[in-house]
């Protein structure tokens, strides 16, 4: 049985996929270049770790495409002494990006097996920065700001309560609208306390499964 070389994946990666969807960042190419995704990925699609697939997860839930994962962390623009918030760990990569590149990071996770599987993981890189907490994000209990906000499944609105989450002159990552077509913003807050007053710039077209809570209320046609 042949052996997949993943570190040369990883490099192919970077160099066929990522790079060219314009992601130039030095320390995200870094970080993409020498964290191990398949460490994040079920023994089942190991292989595909380094293809351009959203991955499956447990409860229907996908681990974002490489060059979705890279836009995202090139677009937030994250420094070493920024507190980052994930919504959705998922299979714990993205997180682990995040924690390479921020000061801290805490991410929510509805699934306590995919979050325990994420702790898991990451532990297993040494990422002792990012904590995963089990919880449902609409009920989740927090007054707490960050500097930037990572939002790992598509909305149909950006909530008003992840803005509340952000602090002045932060910034959030999304994908929103309705499927197929959907596009990846970046949200800028207000540098001053009034939400309402960010600005949403405009990032790419992609299509994601929906946040649980975050799905778009039905249409009825006649």
């Amino acid at each position: 049985m042949t052996t997949m070389d993943y570190a040369k994946a990883r490099e192919l990666m970077v160099e066929q996929q990522v790079r060219p969807w314009d992601v130039l960042d030095p320390r995200i190419l870094d970080v993409l270049s020498t964290l191990p995704r398949e460490a994040f990925v079920a023994e089942a699609h190991r292989n595909l770790a380094y293809a351009d697939l959203p991955l499956p997860l447990a409860h229907g839930e996908f681990m974002m495409k490489p060059v979705v994962e890279g836009r995202a962390l090139q677009a937030l623009s994250i420094g070493p002494d920024d507190e980052v918030l994930e919504i959705g760990a998922g299979s714990g990569f993205l997180t682990a990006c995040l924690g390479r590149l921020a000061r801290e990071v805490v991410s929510i996770e509805r699934h306590a097996d995919l979050a325990d599987t994420a702790r898991t993981r990451l532990a297993g890189q040494a990422i002792s920065n990012a904590r995963v907490i089990h919880a449902d994000v609409f009920s989740w209990d927090n007054d707490r700001r960050f500097d930037a906000i990572c939002v790992t499944g598509a909305v149909a609105e950006i909530p008003a309560r992840f803005l509340q989450w952000l602090r002045p002159g932060g910034r959030m990552f999304a994908v929103r609208g309705r499927s197929p077509v959907m596009e990846a913003v970046l949200v800028h807050a207000n540098d001053g306390d009034d939400v309402n007053a960010s600005r949403i710039q405009s990032l790419f077209e992609t299509d994601l499964p929906y946040l649980h809570g975050a799905a778009p209320a039905p249409t009825f046609e006649l």
